[in-house]
């Protein structure tokens, strides 16, 4: 298992990832899948902004993606952000979220990011449980946030601190 930057030519087997996500999970509150010039659009734009898209690769293959962007658009939540975390199918239950998990939060930590956010869908406790064991708590419940696959859905938001002061980014 190997953890390591995304490329480009990644961006297919990110896509893939991303659109099983989409047509079989909760995790991705999209109702339509994504094309790949989305994804290219996702990646230049998270890499510009120096927000890293990592790849566990197993065997040559993208086994999942994880990444973190600005938690909200304005400047005062710079030092916050949210993470994705993403495993593919046939990868699951093999420490792939795991070692992505542990490599994104070193990133944060060395990019001087202050808090990270992982907003859940309620009811998947296997993403809530991976989270708790890295630290994160519940911070809120939110009821009926989002709509899909027939059903209203409720988001959890958890929350980690990276560091301990005021930032000397500021």
């Amino acid at each position: 298992m190997l953890v390591r930057d995304a490329r480009e030519s990644d961006l297919p087997e990110i896509l893939v990832i991303h659109n099983n996500a989409i047509a079989e999970t909760t995790a991705i509150w999209d109702t339509e899948p994504a094309d790949l010039s989305e994804r290219e659009a996702w990646f230049a734009t998270r890499t510009a902004a120096g927000h890293p898209v990592l790849v566990v690769e197993i065997d040559g293959a993208v086994a999942g993606y994880a990444s973190y962007g600005q938690f909200r658009p304005k400047s005062g939540y710079r030092f916050s952000v949210e993470n994705s975390v993403y495993v593919a199918d046939r990868f699951q239950r093999r420490g792939v979220a795991k070692a992505l998990m542990t490599e994104l939060l070193v990133r944060a930590q060395r990019g001087g990011i202050h808090t990270m956010i992982a907003a859940i869908e309620s009811s998947n406790a296997t993403s809530i449980a991976m989270h708790e064991k890295f630290g994160f708590a519940v911070v809120a419940q939110l009821p009926e946030m989002g709509f899909k696959f027939g059903r209203w859905m409720d988001l959890t938001l958890m929350q980690i601190m990276l560091d301990d002061g005021v930032t000397s980014q500021s």
